[in-house]
């Protein structure tokens, strides 16, 4: 029996018993949480804040036991800037499938092959369509959110009446191809 990941209590949940589920039709599901619920992602997440979330979908039967989540993860974000931690808004489309499936041995602890599609999970005994939602916009935020206009600069640090340090000057190459461009040149003005 696979056991449940444990969330943080504050967190959403939305739990959906997959056997009472009629397994000739599709299931519209949708999950949308409060203020406090967004808040808590926000926390888990460790951004600044989470101003809108919600997953939509359907839950589709595939034969007898297997289900398919086919949904749309809908977001906007407020993560710092990388370089001047500004906030810095983004908001989140994502399509994302799950195929749950009942023949699907849960893996063991210590090393796992992981296999070709990301998108099959063993069929648990209650979906929690919050943790989907909150894996899925952990893995669809910007990695390096920027703010307009934010760009690393230049910066040189040397001792009073030095030099400041230039990077194309200790190229180990850039005298190579110096050297090369000058031996070129004046083997096309000796031909």
């Amino acid at each position: 029996m696979p056991i449940a990941p444990t969330l943080p209590p504050d967190l959403p949940q939305k739990l959906i018993r997959m056997s009472d589920l009629k397994h000739r039709q599709p299931t519209q599901v949708s999950v949308e949480p409060g203020a406090a619920g967004r808040a808590a992602v926000a926390v888990d997440l460790s951004i600044v804040a989470v101003k809108k979330l919600r997953l939509t979908g359907t839950l589709t039967p595939l034969g007898k036991r297997d289900w398919q989540l086919d949904a749309v993860l809908g977001a906007t974000v407020v993560q710092d800037c990388i370089i001047t931690l500004a906030p810095v808004t983004t908001r989140i489309e994502e399509p994302l499938q799950r195929r749950y499936l009942s023949d699907m041995a849960t893996p063991a602890l210590g090393e796992v092959e992981m296999s070709g599609d990301d998108t099959a999970e063993p069929l648990p005994i209650d979906l929690d369509l919050a943790a989907v939602m909150i894996e899925a916009l952990a893995l669809a935020l910007p990695p390096y959110p920027r703010a307009p206009g934010a760009e690393i600069g230049a910066l040189s640090v040397t001792e009073p009446g030095a030099l400041p340090f230039d990077h194309e000057l200790v190229k180990p190459f850039a005298g190579l191809a110096a050297l090369r461009d000058s031996l070129q040149t004046k083997g096309n003005s000796d031909s």
